[in-house]
């Protein structure tokens, strides 16, 4: 039987096509079909959704694996957090990742979105970082 083989630890979670999984023991499992699905790592909870670049991601995600009710509006809710995130941002790096990251969303290509926002954290981790140590304090108008 052909498909995508995946293997999950107990307590590992899972979004399928808008549902949420939680493993209670540990379970591989084939999917046989096209799903949209996130798992382990890739699933980031809403509070943890705490900066630009992780409002952009968690947007993303909830268009990719979203129900359908949830995916219009979160697509306009990423939409809004790069559009925002690209005004304010001096970095030129950061403006071409978004500008990828908007390209792939608007296609409907949300897992290539979200594998690029994952590119945008980064960028903004070390941005932040950066400065924190430089500075002590970083106001939100210096990301990126």
């Amino acid at each position: 039987m052909a498909g995508l083989g995946i293997r999950l630890e107990a307590g590992d979670r899972m979004i399928l096509n808008g549902a949420g999984i939680h493993f209670l023991t540990a379970a591989q499992i084939r999917l046989t079909n096209r799903a949209n699905f996130l798992f382990g790592r890739q699933i980031m909870p809403p509070e943890e959704a705490t900066s630009p670049a992780r409002l952009i991601y968690y947007a993303l995600q909830t268009a990719y694996v979203g129900t359908p009710e949830e995916k219009m509006a979160a697509l306009a809710e990423a939409t809004y957090h790069i559009t925002t995130f690209m005004q304010e941002t001096t970095s030129v790096s950061a403006r071409l990742i978004l500008s990828e990251a908007m390209k792939a969303a608007s296609e409907g290509n949300f897992y290539q979105a979200l594998k690029i926002a994952r590119r945008i954290i980064r960028h903004e981790d070390a941005v932040i970082g950066h400065a924190s140590a430089s500075t002590g304090d970083l106001n939100e108008s210096e990301v990126g």
